[in-house]
C-alpha cells in the first residue's frame, strides 16, 4: 500500500518535462538505457518557513536510491525525501522489480542504468548540481553509478553518499544477510520476495560479475564521497565501511548505536547528509 495519497502528484511524461518543473511535485515514468521504466517522484525544495532554505531555491538536487524491497512510496524513503527536501529539490525512484517500476531486480547491477535515469532526469528539471545518496543495496549502487557514468555529463553525479553499503559481493557472515541470499537464490525464496516483499528478483546469476563497490570507489574521485555506517548494523559490520573508505579519497561517518540503511537513519543523521550534500 503506498504511504502517499497518488493523486497528490501530477502524472506527466517525462519527455514533456521542461526546467520549469523544478518547483512543482512530480509523479512520472522513466525509462532506463535498456527500456525498464522506472517509477520517479520529484520533490522541490520546501518552502521558506516550513523548514527549507532561505529564498526557497536551490540549484541542488539529491536522487534518493533505496535499499533492497524499497521503492519510492515506502515511509523510509518518503521520510528521508522529506528531510533532504529541506535542503534541495529532491528525486526519488523505485529501482526495477520494486514498487511500480517494470522489470525484476539484479539486486544491484542493472539498477545502476535506473539511477542513471533518475539523474538525468533532475538535470533536465534543471538542476545545475545533482548529488546522490543511496542505502545499502542503493549504496552500492550509488558508489558503481558514480564509478561508470563519471563523463557521462547528462548523467553523471557532483557529490555521493553510501549509507549502509556492502564493500563486497556475496558476503553471507550475518544471519540477516544469510536470509536475504536465500531470498535472492532459491525459488521458494524469490516467490517469498514477490509475495512477501514485493520484490520481483531475477532468477539469474550474474554473468559477468559486476565491478563490485570497493573496486568503484578509487574510481570516483574528484567527486567528493562520504561513507556512512553504523556501528551496530545486523548486515554488514564496521569492516565494509571501513574498507570503502581506505579504498579511495572518502570521508567516513561511523555512527554509534546506528543500525541498517533509512530505516535506521534518524531525523538527524538526514539533516546533516543533506547538509553535507548541499554544499558545493
Amino acid at each position: 500500500m503506498r504511504s502517499e495519497k497518488e493523486d497528490a502528484f501530477h502524472i506527466v511524461d517525462v519527455s514533456s518535462v521542461t526546467p520549469g518543473p523544478r518547483r512543482a511535485t512530480i509523479r512520472t515514468s522513466l525509462r532506463a538505457s535498456d527500456g525498464v521504466p522506472i517509477e520517479a517522484v520529484h520533490t522541490p525544495l520546501a518552502a521558506p518557513g516550513t523548514g527549507g532554505a532561505a529564498g526557497g531555491a536551490t540549484d541542488t538536487a539529491i536522487v534518493v536510491a533505496h535499499g533492497f524491497t524499497g521503492s519510492v512510496d515506502r515511509p523510509a524513503v518518503r521520510r528521508a525525501a522529506r528531510a533532504f527536501g529541506r535542503r534541495a529539490g529532491v528525486v526519488t525512484f523505485s529501482f526495477r522489480g520494486h514498487g511500480g517500476s517494470g522489470g525484476r531486480s539484479t539486486v544491484g547491477d542493472r539498477e545502476v542504468l535506473d539511477l542513471a535515469a533518475a539523474v538525468r532526469w533532475a538535470r533536465e528539471l534543471g538542476y545545475a548540481r545533482v548529488a546522490t545518496v543511496g542505502f545499502s543495496m542503493g549504496g552500492s549502487v550509488v558508489l558503481r553509478h558514480a564509478a561508470l557514468h563519471k563523463d557521462v555529463a547528462r548523467e553523471r553525479t557532483d557529490a555521493v553518499v553510501a549509507v549502509s553499503a556492502p564493500a563486497r559481493w556475496y558476503y553471507r557472515g550475518t544471519a540477516p544477510m544469510r536470509r536475504v541470499h536465500w531470498v535472492i537464490t532459491r525459488p521458494a525464496g524469490r516467490l517469498v520476495g514477490r509475495y512477501g516483499l514485493r520484490t520481483r528478483i531475477h532468477d539469474r546469476d550474474w554473468d559477468p560479475v559486476p565491478m563490485s563497490p570497493v573496486e568503484a570507489v578509487p574510481l570516483i574521485a574528484p567527486v567528493p564521497l562520504l561513507i556512512v555506517h553504523g556501528d551496530s548494523d545486523p548486515y554488514f559490520p564496521v569492516d565494509h565501511p571501513r574498507m570503502l573508505a581506505a579504498a579511495g579519497p572518502a570521508e567516513l561517518w561511523l555512527e554509534e548505536g546506528m543500525g541498517h540503511a533509512e530505516n535506521a537513519a534518524d531525523d538527524a543523521l538526514l539533516a546533516r547528509i543533506a547538509d553535507w550534500l548541499s554544499v558545493p
